[in-house]
């Protein structure tokens, strides 16, 4: 070999390397996007009028790389920055933070009959939701050791189309092993949730205030919440009067769930919440009071908590804010739910605390079964399975109904995104910022759609859900989940890339 192919070669091998990082660099082979994404580039630009950040609603764009956010431009403050790489233009649409459902029922492993990560998360990404929690009950079996919570995280594996973490459950058969518990929260639970009521599951039995003090002393060592179902029934009153109560009537069931037992509760949990202010016993665990549906003693009780210190919390769903329970109709058991969905002076007020910070964030609860068990034919509100099935619609629902009230698109990414990202751990998610994942959902707010059969809807059971029928505003046009489009008017991503979400 002569001297000018030994100077020449090195030259030719540099120009190869930069030829193809040039080159290769977007490139969906390089990276296996192919199958995880519609939009096969790993550097790109999304472009709106409307982008949803911490800092307000801003014109410009956003510079996704890989899973994260690596920058975000003021449209004056382009200067060319745009002329290279690939670049999506939504223009007047919404660009958002994804939704993060904190409170979510996939039952899978053991009840995929119900739903299942694949059904379930297919729906959640359709919906705008890039990051769901789910919970540990109605799978089987119930998630209340590391051992059951490795066949969820085995379960989601590869059949998930967005990131998805796991509440572990506090129960008394865990409470007072401080080692089972402790084990639970090491092989990654983002926290614990527990039912002062009986959660309709056989594995999962009802706390009383001993286990949920016990539960804060040992997630105060992990910095993580504690969920709580906040119902007490309350055995001394008399609900139904013989034979004058028509099982098929709304109000019939609402008679039986009754605003005292979520305030019996929640005055029970207070006793013990107390432990969490700073100096106490459980600093560092937090209280999380799930599915409001009282706003009226029970939200005054929890308002009074967090002026005093306590580290509470608590969310309501959609559907409270939604319907009323004039509205429902005999024998419609679609809308069954516990705590139940109550009369429209109540959901004023929700709607109220909502907006004035009382309320912190929005949840689905998507509760799902099959459809026998809704026992449509019948129409028995007191024998039929409790549970609204939500996980698609979540976002359309509540910006239709808020627009009412004023709701702006910063107020829907604190409900639905920022605030539910801090509940469950994720401070590289929550809102569209440099550095974080590339969560991100692109919606229409004044194209009005109608729930039918003409509508493609990813749930596995559409016809249980409460809101079939409805119409509403705000179509969800793409998904992305760390840069992946997952999601694209209709169409899913070829395979199912989310990642489950571990506590470390």
């Amino acid at each position: 070999m002569d001297d000018l192919q030994l100077r020449v070669l090195p030259l030719l091998a540099l120009l190869a390397s930069l030829l193809y990082f040039f080159y290769f660099q977007d490139s969906p082979t390089l990276f296996e996007r192919s199958d995880c994404s519609l939009f096969p580039y790993n550097h790109y630009w999304i472009i709106s009028k409307r982008i949803v950040t911490p800092r307000g609603v801003i014109s410009g764009a956003v510079e996704v790389k890989e899973e994260k956010i690596v920058s975000i431009v003021k449209e004056e403050d382009w200067h060319g920055n745009l002329k290279r790489g690939q670049i999506i233009d939504y223009g007047e649409a919404v660009v958002m933070p994804g939704l993060i459902d904190v409170h979510a029922h996939l039952d899978d492993p053991g009840r995929t009959e119900w739903e299942g990560f694949p059904s379930g998360t297919r729906a959640a990404a359709a919906g705008g939701i890039t990051t769901l929690i789910d919970m540990p009950l109605n799978n089987f079996p119930s998630t209340v050791s590391a051992e059951t919570l490795k066949l969820k995280i085995d379960a989601a594996e590869k059949n998930i189309y967005v990131d998805v973490g796991f509440w572990g459950g506090l129960v008394p058969e865990n409470a007072f092993d401080a080692n089972s518990l402790e084990a639970l929260l090491s092989a990654g639970a983002l926290g614990l949730k527990s039912f002062m009521c009986p959660s309709g599951i056989n594995d999962f039995p009802m706390t009383n205030s001993s286990h949920i003090k016990e539960g804060l002393s040992i997630l105060a060592k992990y910095r993580r919440p504690l969920l709580v179902h906040a119902e007490i029934p309350q055995d001394s009153e008399s609900y139904l009067e013989d034979g004058e109560d028509d099982p098929r009537s709304y109000s019939t069931y609402l008679k039986t769930r009754p605003p005292s037992w979520e305030e019996a509760a929640i005055r029970e949990l207070l006793t013990v919440s107390k432990d969490t202010r700073i100096g106490g016993p459980a600093e560092g665990a937090h209280l999380h009071v799930v599915h409001l549906s009282d706003a009226g003693s029970s939200l005054q009780l929890l308002k009074q908590a967090k002026s005093n210190g306590d580290s509470v919390t608590v969310e309501t769903c959609p559907h409270y804010l939604a319907f009323s329970a004039e509205e429902i109709k005999d024998g419609d058991t679609r809308f069954k739910c516990a705590p139940p969905i109550r009369d429209a002076a109540n959901k004023e007020r929700l709607w109220t605390a909502l907006l004035e910070g009382d309320i912190d964030m929005l949840s689905s609860d998507h509760s799902p079964s099959v459809p026998d068990l809704k026992l449509f034919d019948e129409g028995n509100f007191l024998k039929a399975w409790g549970g609204i099935s939500s996980l698609q619609f979540v976002l359309p629902v509540t910006w239709s109904h808020g627009r009412q009230y004023g709701v702006t698109l910063e107020q829907l990414a604190l409900w639905w995104s920022e605030r539910p990202a801090k509940l469950a751990g994720q401070d590289l998610k929550g809102a569209i910022a440099v550095g974080n994942h590339a969560d991100i959902t692109v919606w229409e707010p004044n194209v009005e759609f109608e729930l039918n059969n003409d509508l493609p809807v990813y749930l596995k059971h559409p016809s249980i859900s409460a809101y079939m029928g409805s119409k509403l505003s705000g179509k969800v046009l793409a998904t992305f989940v760390r840069g992946n489009l997952v999601y694209k008017e209709g169409k899913h991503a070829p395979a199912a890339c989310g990642a489950p979400i571990l506590a470390t």
